[in-house]
């Protein structure tokens, strides 16, 4: 019997659904302390959640059964999901599941902020009457500038479309298909921020997006700008939005997401023409069914070792069993990270070449693993399961072809980007252990070690330059781990791959790539 403990409140068809299983037995508990959380885990195998409930390493330390951590929800910071990994346990959560719900939302911000509906509602809640104090704004022919145009940033442009907004966007990581797709016009960053009437925000909080609507952001907007945050708080600076509405720069903005949540003090409260909402993008009726139904069907798949439709992390790949393609998950998925971090360009086309005796069996698992890797720091949610559909909706195309002739090694994997004549390749075998290495990069042959943080540059192939990089990581106190150097052609290019013990500071690669005779330089977590 497989115990599942419930500590986020989920809509009534979930729970009905997961009491109809014969080997599952549930405690419904969307109140309870973590402190009684943690005694009571040790006997369950799963448990569901939503915001409610951090899961870190203590909680899965002390839950010597959990087999299954479910998030009722999108996002997973309040999960430990490397440990779990670590662990054994599967991390499943219901993506896309939502985005109607918070474009809608977005919507009803907007209007809510152009209109003034808010205070007018307050202005007739004292019973008074003055219409002529909340002259609003149409949206007709106004532009709104959506950052991030993918699932519900999307949907916000069609939405926008219907009023007769004109919609710029701004998303490195889609091709221009997929803003004509969507009748949206592509911008650079610079050009998005200075013209638009209305900002919203639709991406995932990460490294790259954390604080990225700042001061200096505000000050190159227009005066009298609209700005909409439905998506994560935090990705916008709550302090700079604070100064730029009380200057004016900042007409209104609608506030769903917060850095802080609840947030502690609430300085926006003290300004009418801020809408805000307490993160209930995914609050209707309609979304939480969904959701609902999504998880408690996957939970009972998950604890009976089953194919889920959104695993978090790779567990469930364990069921494909032994074999060449099993053993060159890993590798695939680490190809993909790399690519993701050293690429320059934004690839339009895919191909995947399976050689030697890989090229015998079904490479499908492989694909997924390495758009995978490739894709999850550009999209809101990437899994093996949806890795295809995550492709095609930042428009890249995907190509697989065998080559059982390959004799170099007995199986290898080779990837090749490309965009509008630049292209990319990686290559990796695995040796028996398991040891996945990066065998190829480019024109470069290497035997690299996938894992860690690597310092990856390209210089003039020429004396005294690996004096150079040592150098510059020693005075940084970079100890180096492993080296790897190759070169295409005498006195030609030459690519060091460096893996340092510790963390690689932005400053050591910036003074890396200033030296004499560097062609790049840039840092590959793996």
């Amino acid at each position: 019997m497989f115990k599942i403990l419930i500590t986020g409140s989920i809509h009534e068809i979930g729970l009905e659904m997961l009491r109809r299983e014969k080997d599952i037995e549930i405690q419904y508990a969307p109140e309870l302390p973590y402190t009684e959380i943690l005694n009571k885990i040790i006997d369950f195998h799963c448990i569901l959640t939503r915001s409610e409930t951090a899961i870190p390493r203590e909680l899965i330390e002390n839950a010597p059964n959990l087999k299954v951590i479910a998030r009722a929800a999108v996002g997973v910071g309040n999960i430990d999901v490397n440990f779990a990994t670590e662990k054994g346990i599967l991390v499943i959560n219901t993506p896309g599941i939502n985005t109607t719900s918070a474009a809608e939302l977005t919507i009803g911000l907007l209007l809510s902020a152009m209109r003034k509906i808010v205070p007018a509602h307050s202005h007739m809640s004292e019973l008074k009457w003055d219409r002529h104090a909340f002259t609003g704004t149409e949206l007709m022919g106004k532009s709104i500038g959506i950052i991030g145009l993918g699932n519900v940033g999307h949907r916000v442009a069609r939405y926008a479309k219907a009023f007769e907004m004109e919609v710029l966007a701004y998303d490195p990581y889609v091709a221009d298909e997929v803003f004509e797709r969507h009748h949206a016009k592509k911008c650079a960053w610079d050009e998005l921020i200075s013209n638009a009437d209305v900002i919203s925000m639709h991406v995932p909080k990460n490294e790259e997006t954390t604080g990225m609507i700042g001061a200096d952001e505000f000050s190159r907007m227009k005066s009298g700008v609209v700005i909409l945050n439905s998506a994560r708080g935090g990705v916008i600076q709550e302090k700079a939005l604070l100064e730029a509405l009380k200057t004016d720069k900042v007409a209104a903005a609608g506030i769903d997401t917060w850095e802080i949540e609840p947030p502690i003090e609430n300085p926006f409260r003290d300004f009418p023409q801020v809408v805000m909402s307490p993160h209930v993008g995914a609050s209707t009726k309609e979304a939480q069914k969904r959701i609902a139904e999504s998880v408690a069907t996957q939970i009972p798949r998950a604890l009976r070792g089953e194919v889920v439709d959104f695993p978090v992390n790779m567990p469930s790949v364990q069921v494909i069993g032994s074999g060449p393609v099993s053993s060159y998950t890993s590798l695939a998925e680490k190809l993909g990270v790399f690519s993701s971090q050293y690429v320059e360009f934004t690839p339009t086309h895919l191909e995947i070449i399976y050689r030697g005796k890989l090229a015998k069996h079904d490479g499908t698992l492989l694909r997924l693993c390495f758009l995978k890797g490739l894709l999850q720091s550009r999209q809101e949610y990437v899994s093996y399961v949806n890795a295809d559909h995550q492709a095609e909706n930042v428009g890249l195309h995907v190509e697989e072809h065998e080559d059982p002739g390959f004799t170099d090694y007995e199986s290898a994997l080779k990837c090749i980007l490309s965009a509008s004549g630049k292209e990319f390749a990686i290559g990796g075998v695995v040796f028996s252990g398991p040891h996945p290495r990066i065998t190829l990069i480019n024109s470069f042959v290497c035997e690299f070690e996938a894992e860690g943080t690597i310092l990856a540059t390209t210089n003039q192939d020429r004396p005294g330059m690996v004096g150079i990089l040592g150098t510059c990581l020693g005075k940084h106190g970079c100890n180096i781990d492993q080296f790897q150097l190759a070169r295409n052609t005498r006195g030609g290019e030459a690519l060091s791959l460096i893996r340092v013990d510790d963390d690689l500071p932005a400053e050591v690669v910036e003074e890396i790539l200033s030296q004499e005779g560097i062609t790049s330089a840039c840092k590959i977590v793996l």
